[in-house]
């Protein structure tokens, strides 16, 4: 596998997630990264079981915490059709009950002892993980084995059937709800044939998994889920002979299973050119995807294919950056890249279309790019660039142990051991510019590919000529099609003998020592705050100037400006050209970032720590010498208008905007969206950009944070220039009004026709980040929606299926924020679901309890051995504290706060605050067929607004 891509895609992603007799095997190794100079190894110890089962150990006390991460190599590859989604519908089944660990127990207890975890599938695996203080590894492996070794016997046909809602949810809103949301399904289908692995997509067919039978699902798990296909990784603050005996209990007598014959490569197969059509019912812009079949990940080719992607679109000199953006004007951020999979590949290139622009143009575009890259020389800087990047990356996806942990895992499942890890990263820099322009010729360059026209409904004149309609399944909402969740309480099930009593959960080890990261601060003499923690764990330097101010120091007229300045100060400087500023921070292997929110502007970067000093004058030039390019505003503001367009077909973003618009009033700058609107953005000049930057960038609203292997004196050393060039404009924030009181209960309705699903917002007015209730509010909302183990999650997803996920929320603001609590739930039960919003909060104090209240004190206490890990954990530490003016041992007065709350307190802040008679309803969905039902309710009065939260005639 591509181990490095691999890890780094579900991490970020997921955020988008492991001694029988003799064992087989035992040895000890290092698995190493890239670009030593000076050499960072993961030390680790592997050894196997008598079942098969391969473990492997890594040492790492830097934080009194543990990750246990678990891969086995099944994924959806190894259905077969007429029975697909299985893998993905076991990766569900394994957080809901087990034999001894108990139904629910699995969200509740990591939930409550203050840990994080999760899961995924891909094609080729399913990943388990959790991160946990350093005390509960034996109770995580008590309970990671009972669902490896002890879980079928409680799927029972009401289990089955009650999941299968939640995964048509889960589709619903990730697939059918969304723009594009079918893309993957139309390129898998047409680029394998029948029977090939991926052919079908990991949540598979919704047909096939309403028509598994128990007897289906058992036969699936019984031939795949065994040790013996999986390796465990148990990385962190440990003792490994503790470990070993640990490990030793609770799976050696996990029997083995069929072992999984390793799948050969079936690279996909096309005859010639395939043009295919969908109207999509979200998008509101034309897309279109070239395909290429490419080799699968590992193949000597595919590290090449890799650099080919980053060559083509990324960076000023890239083809398709110049031929679309540039010259043809059709589209803002084109993208190619290539992804490896366990048995096949694609190469694939992307571009969304401006307003004004069709498909046909930007397929014209594209090969003219192609014609571009074949006749010129690769420029060295950019293979520099791209091999410089490689070395920062690597470490960062070594930032936590989780991500050590998912590395081990992978390199063990995919390429024969972790030390496989050093030979990746070898064969990465080795890559030449031959070798980028071969597999060019070998398998794109006049090469049978795919080309998909996503365009909105109502408008095929978009997609490219000659273009057939591709074939997408969408699965029909019907009022009342599905029947209600099957009782589950008190199903009987055989219990699996085992040589120890599994009933009886681990006690918790010595609690851990959390030390809390020294904070140091100084002022410089222009007004800039400085905030730094020195870590030295790796050679890394994460770095975020924050300005206050942001959106509410913008015209109201011209709303955008603040996102739209920070965008154009990335481009170029008054001595570099765009071009030269992105080799520039190219060839250090950084990161420099900036971007304008609702309350503040950021620079932020990351780099090796050898290269901080350069990367900070680099960040200091771009901040105080502004290149003001014209043609970059341009094409900028054309970008801006092309994403504000397209939100009108997302009804998340949707839901976002207008439920700002109805918080906090439409004369309240705080209604609007940092991005501002078509007629706010079209406003705007490079001139008021200009008299933005000169009134309120000023370091007298800024605070530098500093994380990383630096000393405090090379901080101060590098911001010389900055201290000195920088003056203080003494800037004053706007005042900004409150939120608007909501005195009764209103339903407001966006009309999205055809809709999957409803997303359902509730708001009500909350406090400022520093308010002292503040952080009390934050405790109570803990057991109503701040996890899985919340009320909301519990009642709208494991108890009636109604979506795939229900939260609540109290953002942090400098200005007065809000709670609002939100799900997606399927259509067709968005009345029922806006009833049992309305239930569980009005029930909420009374049910509230002392044991509610223990629970949140113990996890929250106990979540800080995770909360200070990782550079970007240090980080949040220091922006909120300067952010929200917190004394810098605010953590420590939280943890006494907390300790110190009474249940009277905390049932006062619930009456205080989530009063479901002073919240206001949002739902984004299908007005034809659910209001009528909302009126039903008697609830509240329906008001009917369109997509920008202006009110329509019914």
């Amino acid at each position: 596998m591509r181990l490095l891509k691999l890890s780094f895609a579900l991490l970020t992603a997921v955020l988008l997630l492991a001694l029988a007799g003799c064992s087989t095997s035992s040895r000890t190794g290092a698995a190493a990264g890239p670009g030593q100079k000076g050499g960072f190894d993961i030390p680790y110890e592997k050894y196997t079981l008598s079942n098969g089962l391969d473990v492997i150990l890594h040492k790492d006390a830097s934080d009194p915490l543990v990750a246990v991460a678990v891969l086995f190599h099944v994924g959806s590859n190894r259905e077969v059709p007429g029975r697909t989604g299985f893998a993905h519908f076991f990766e569900h089944m394994l957080f809901q009950n087990s034999e001894n660990v108990g139904k629910g127990r699995f969200f509740k207890v990591i939930n409550e002892l203050g840990g994080d975890f999760n899961g995924g599938t891909s094609n080729d695996y399913t990943v388990y993980y959790e991160v946990v203080p350093k005390d509960a590894l034996e109770k995580i492996l008590w309970m990671e084995s009972d669902r490896m070794g002890f879980l079928i016997n409680t799927v029972t046909v009401p289990v089955l059937e009650n999941e299968k809602e939640v995964v048509k949810n889960e589709k619903r809103q990730r697939v059918d709800n969304v723009p594009y949301g079918h893309t993957g399904y139309v390129l898998d289908k047409t680029l394998y044939p029948p029977g090939h692995p991926y052919n079908w997509q990991v949540i598979g067919s919704l047909e096939d998994l309403q028509a598994a039978t128990i007897e289906d699902v058992k036969e699936f798990y019984e031939k795949w889920y065994g040790p013996n296909n999986a390796t465990i990784v148990i990385a962190g603050d440990i003792d490994p002979a503790q470990t070993k005996k640990w490990i030793e209990r609770y799976f050696a007598e996990i029997p083995a299973k069929p072992k999984a014959e390793k799948l050969q490569p079936r690279p996909g197969k096309l005859d010639g050119i395939v043009r295919l059509l969908h109207e999509d019912n979200f998008a509101q812009a034309p897309e279109m995807r070239m395909v290429w079949p490419a080799v699968e990940d590992g193949h000597p080719d595919s590290y090449a294919l890799q650099y080919l992607g980053q060559l083509l679109y990324d960076g000023k000199r890239a083809p398709l950056y110049k031929e679309l953006v540039e010259n043809r004007k059709v589209a803002s951020s084109p993208r190619a890249s290539y992804r490896g999979r366990e048995i096949a590949g694609e190469f694939s290139l992307v571009v969304r279309a401006n307003a004004g622009s069709d498909l046909d143009q930007a397929y014209e575009g594209a090969m003219a790019a192609l014609e571009y890259f074949e006749k010129t020389e690769i420029d060295d800087k950019d293979m520099e660039r791209i091999k410089n990047s490689l070395e920062t990356s690597f470490y960062n996806g070594l930032s936590s142990v989780f991500s050590k942990a998912f590395q081990l895992a992978a390199a063990n499942e995919f390429s024969g051991g972790p030390d496989a890890l050093k030979d990746e990263i070898a064969k990465t820099l080795a890559v030449t510019k031959a070798d980028v322009k071969r597999v060019y010729n070998q398998y794109i360059k006049g090469r049978p590919h795919i080309v998909t026209s996503f365009v909105p409904k109502g408008k095929p004149e978009l997609a490219i000529a000659n273009s057939a309609k591709a074939e997408v399944v969408e699965e029909p909402i019907v009022p009342g099609a599905e029947a209600p969740p099957l009782p589950e309480d008190d199903i009987e099930f055989v219990r699996t003998p085992s040589k120890i009593d599994r009933t009886v959960e681990p006690p918790f080890g010595q609690p851990p020592v959390i030390k809390i990261p020294d904070i140091w601060s100084t002022n410089l003499s222009n007004g800039l705050k400085v905030h730094g923690i020195e870590n030295d764990e790796l050679p890394l330097v994460n770095f975020s100037l924050r300005i206050k101010g942001g959106m509410t120091q913008e015209d109201p007229a011209k709303i955008g400006v603040a996102s739209l300045l920070s965008e154009l100060m990335m481009e170029g400087t008054k001595n570099k050209t765009p071009e030269e500023l992105q080799d520039a921070i190219g060839q250090l292997g950084a990161s420099i970032n900036m971007g304008g929110g609702s309350e503040f502007i950021s620079l932020s970067g990351n780099s090796l720590a050898r290269n901080f000093d350069a990367v900070m004058a680099l960040a200091t030039e771009i901040l105080l010498e502004p290149r003001w390019d014209e043609k970059e505003f341009d094409r900028l503001k054309t970008g801006v208008l092309n994403r504000i367009r397209q939100q009108a077909g997302q009804p998340n973003a949707i839901s976002g905007n207008v439920f700002n618009k109805l918080m906090y009033g439409q004369a309240n700058i705080l209604s609007n969206s940092p991005l501002g609107t078509l007629e706010s953005v079209e406003r705007i000049t490079i001139a008021d950009l200009k008299a933005y930057y000169e009134r309120y960038i000023s370091p007298n609203l800024a605070a530098l944070h500093v994380v990383g292997a630096v000393k405090p004196a090379q901080v101060s050393a590098a911001l010389t220039t900055l201290e000195q060039n920088w003056a203080n404009k003494n800037a004053a924030l706007r005042n900004v009004p409150g939120a608007r009181a909501v005195p009764k209960p209103v339903i407001y309705f966006v009309d999205m026709p055809g809709a999957k699903q409803s997303v359902i917002r509730l708001g009500a007015p909350l406090l400022k980040g520093n308010h002292p209730d503040f952080f009390p509010a934050t405790v109570v909302n803990d057991r109503l929606g701040s996890g899985s183990s919340g009320r909301l999650f519990q009642r709208l997803r494991e108890e009636r299926g109604y979506t795939y996920g229900a939260n609540s929320a109290m953002p942090r603001r400098i200005n007065q924020s809000f709670f609002t609590a939100f799900s997606s739930v399927r259509t067709n039960v968005t009345k029922e679901s806006v009833e049992l919003f309305r239930e569980i909060l009005a029930g909420y104090k009374d049910d509230y309890s002392q044991e509610d209240l223990d629970i949140t004190r113990n996890a929250q206490i106990r979540s800080n051995a995770l909360a200070f890990e990782t550079l970007g954990n240090k980080m949040n530490l220091l922006l909120n504290m300067s952010t929200f003016d917190l004394p810098a041992d605010y953590i420590k007065q939280e943890e006494k706060q907390l300790l110190a709350m009474t249940l009277d307190q905390a049932k006062g802040i619930i009456g205080q605050y989530l009063d479901p008679n002073k919240m206001f309803y949002l739902i984004v969905g299908d007005a034809e067929t659910q209001v009528p039902l909302l009126r039903e309710l008697r609830l509240a009065d329906i008001i009917m607004l369109d997509r920008e939260g202006n009110p329509v005639n019914e």
